[in-house]
């Protein structure tokens, strides 16, 4: 899997989305069994001021860290926002873990919400 700037990527299918749809058209709610997914924010400040180099960094890290969990099913990288949006199957700790991953090479990167309900 990976990010791709000023575009929207689906982990699984490789399927780009059109750029500038709001999440909540995009975003998916259930998987394809109707189970409900969680889903966290995560907020990396000033993202998008970053050397190329950075940026292409930070975004070849964060696709791998989701590439990890098969429980993710969608992940967007907005870099007008530099907002990583994440949407999951529940598994305990599961956010933790992946926030926890991405921060070791993302470290400015601060989880500001997230929907943990089953």
């Amino acid at each position: 899997m990976q990010l791709v700037q000023h575009q929207n990527l689906l982990p699984k299918t490789g399927r780009l989305m059109a750029a500038g749809e709001p999440l909540w058209k995009i975003a998916p709610t259930r998987d394809e069994d109707g189970t409900s997914l969680c889903d966290f924010m995560l907020l990396i400040p000033k993202l998008k001021s970053r050397p190329p180099e950075y940026i292409q960094r930070a975004q070849s890290h964060m696709a791998a860290v989701l590439a990890l969990y098969p429980q993710v099913v969608f992940a967007n990288l907005n870099m007008e926002l530099n907002v990583l949006w994440v949407s999951h199957r529940y598994r305990s700790s599961l956010m933790l873990e992946i926030v926890g991953a991405i921060r070791q090479h993302v470290p400015e990167a601060v989880l500001v919400a997230h929907n943990a309900q089953r």
